[in-house]
């Protein structure tokens, strides 16, 4: 588990679920520019966690792009998959709050068990 997600977890709160990126993100036109350092830091900077109470996503070092949103907040998680995204399990979750939040995280590794491992939460416990 990442330093963040460890750092804000609450009393009674456990990870039930930790998503990582897809190495899919080193064989981009950006990653070859960099020599792979980007890539790498953006896989090591990023943190995808579902929790008792919570959804916690923080990425990036530097410029840093948090969500923290309670399950009982949430309306529905998409998953979009392209056809090379089927074929290697990665894809894009869309995290859709009430009140119309949304936000999109791309190229996360087996989009679909994030969706799942979600759905099987019993917020009534929260």
């Amino acid at each position: 588990m990442g330093n963040y997600v460890d750092s804000h977890l609450i009393k009674n709160e456990t990870v039930v679920y930790e998503a990582k990126l897809h190495w899919i993100i080193y064989l981009t036109p950006k990653a070859l520019l960099s020599l792979w350092i980007a890539p790498f830091i953006h896989q090591v900077t990023s943190e995808f966690a579902i929790t008792t109470k919570r959804v916690i996503i923080k990425v990036g070092f530097i410029s840093r792009r948090t969500l923290e949103m309670n399950l009982s907040k949430i309306e529905t998680v998409n998953v979009d998959q392209s056809i090379m995204g089927r074929i290697l399990n990665y894809g894009s979750i869309t995290i859709i709050g009430t009140g119309g939040t949304r936000e999109v995280f791309n190229d996360i590794a087996s989009p679909m068990q994030f969706r799942k491992a979600f759905q099987e939460i019993d917020i009534s416990q929260e």
